[in-house]
């Protein structure tokens, strides 16, 4: 038996009914998945490049110096991204109960002195010496981790009782309120948003999640309303004309930049808005920016791929779950609503259809803390991708298929995703990461039940947010 990728085409002759461990067969990285990813990380340096210019005169600094760092964390993230993609997950999920600790403690450690830094009147970041880090950034990805674990352990319960349900909900609360306090009220709501949409594509009873909903959105708007510059933006947001050097100042630069664009831009470089008329045009206002350079045609290339990343992602992520791999797929869902809902909010605020928020473009904006842990996701969104892929390559070796696997979206329909499910269950019984994201088909009498685990039985696959 090979142990090398190269190789791994001639185990398909080795008897179909040989235990082979899965780790003896390597898998590909998903081109769907860092294609677009790629494509938006090289259009951000770009357009960064280009506002820096723009805003270099209002930071007193060089033309190059916001171009130059934003390559350098560039870089830094691609080799996060490469470290994460040689990570075996059962190794990530294995020390993911101490991801949640990690995270209230980053956030706790911005309000102690000298560690914290204020930028603008909000304490959010921590200062490092070198550079300030978002404590936030980091979370995002940690609690994903954190939530993916607990779904994937205790998805049964979540899907049927109260106690399980709220948990989360109940942390999340706990990270909101430190959030809100820095203030950060735009990664609040990203944050709740993430994990209501993770305990959907997980499996809760949509019913149940009715209560906490009709509570927490009125919750949410007296957060939002109790703040007078939070009421400025919601009101200026509706006219931004009626005070456009005001509160409506930014919404009304970046709409003047979207309409000189039209349908093919201004050319790179060109825009105007950006020489000290658009604040922050090379972080929050990047997409009015691109939209001023590249016209209708850049804002729809930009849109195409990021919903090609996130549908993508999901995919993923649903192929995963059933194959039973639902750690990973939990992971995957869970990056997929990150990007795409923060893309989302971003292009939104600067095209004038919703409030103003400061939430960055991800891959594209300028930012440190945002690019750094961005691309550390991307990074284990393609391990998802490969494990996956070298799923269905031991899947196809046990059928006698040569190893090739098929990445299409319809391959073999339902019923036959579970039937590999249950081959790829067979193929590694020895390792410990089957007793863990590839249960076995399991008796209608229960065992005794393991630690960490869940103890109603039999094990189901996730409903996806459908009612019971």
């Amino acid at each position: 038996m090979s142990t090398v990728a190269p190789h791994a085409g001639n185990a398909a002759h080795a008897p179909t009914g040989q235990a082979t461990p899965l780790g003896a067969i390597a898998g590909r990285f998903d081109g769907w998945l860092y294609g677009p990813a790629v494509a938006l990380a090289c259009l951000g340096v770009v357009m960064v490049g280009s506002a820096g210019i723009g805003v270099m005169v209002m930071h007193k600094v060089g033309p190059g110096y916001f171009l130059g760092r934003h390559v350098v964390f560039l870089a830094v993230g691609a080799l996060l991204a490469a470290i994460a993609m040689r990570t075996e997950l059962k190794s990530i999920e294995q020390r993911s109960q101490w991801l949640l600790l990690a995270c209230v403690l980053l956030l706790v450690l911005v309000f102690v002195p000298g560690i914290g830094h204020t930028v603008n009147g909000a304490r959010r970041w921590l200062n490092l010496g070198v550079s300030n880090f978002q404590a936030v950034e980091a979370v995002k990805l940690l609690y994903i981790v954190w939530l993916a674990s607990y779904l994937k352990r205790y998805s049964e319960e979540v899907s049927a009782t109260w106690p399980a349900m709220l948990k989360p909900l109940g942390v999340a609360v706990l990270l909101v309120i430190l959030l809100l306090l820095q203030p950060d009220f735009g990664s609040s709501s990203l944050l709740l948003a993430i994990t209501g949409g993770m305990l959907v594509l997980g499996g809760v009873n949509m019913p149940r999640m009715f209560g906490p909903v009709l509570v927490g959105l009125p919750v949410l708007a007296a957060v939002a309303i109790a703040e007078p510059y939070r009421m400025r933006r919601l009101t200026s947001f509706l006219d931004p004309w009626q005070d456009p050097f005001n509160s409506g100042y930014q919404l009304t630069n970046a709409l003047m930049a979207v309409g000189r664009g039209e349908w093919t831009g201004v050319g790179i470089g060109a825009s105007v808005q950006k020489l000290s008329y658009l604040p922050e045009a090379h972080t929050d206002f990047i997409m009015a920016v691109v939209a001023e350079e590249l016209g209708f045609v850049g804002v729809v290339a930009v849109v195409a791929l990021f919903a090609l990343l996130v549908g993508r992602a999901l995919w993923t992520g649903l192929e995963c779950v059933r194959m039973r791999r639902h750690f990973a797929g939990y992971i995957a869902f869970g990056i997929a609503l990150w990007i795409g809902l923060q893309a989302f909010v971003s292009i939104g605020v600067n095209l004038g259809l919703l409030p103003t928020k400061g939430l960055t473009l991800p891959l594209i904006s300028s930012g440190g803390s945002s690019v750094l842990m961005t691309c550390a996701a991307i990074g284990l969104l393609l391990r998802v991708g490969y494990e996956l892929d070298r799923a269905k390559r031991q899947v196809a070796r046990l059928r006698g298929e040569g190893g090739t696997g098929d990445r299409g979206p319809g391959t073999g329909g339902r019923n036959g995703t579970l039937n590999d499910a249950h081959a790829s269950n067979r193929a590694a019984p020895h390792s410990s990461h089957a007793s863990n994201d590839q249960p076995g088909p399991r008796s209608p009498v229960p065992g005794p039940a393991s630690r960490g685990t869940s103890r109603l039985q039999p094990r189901i696959v996730p409903t996806l947010g459908r009612g019971a």
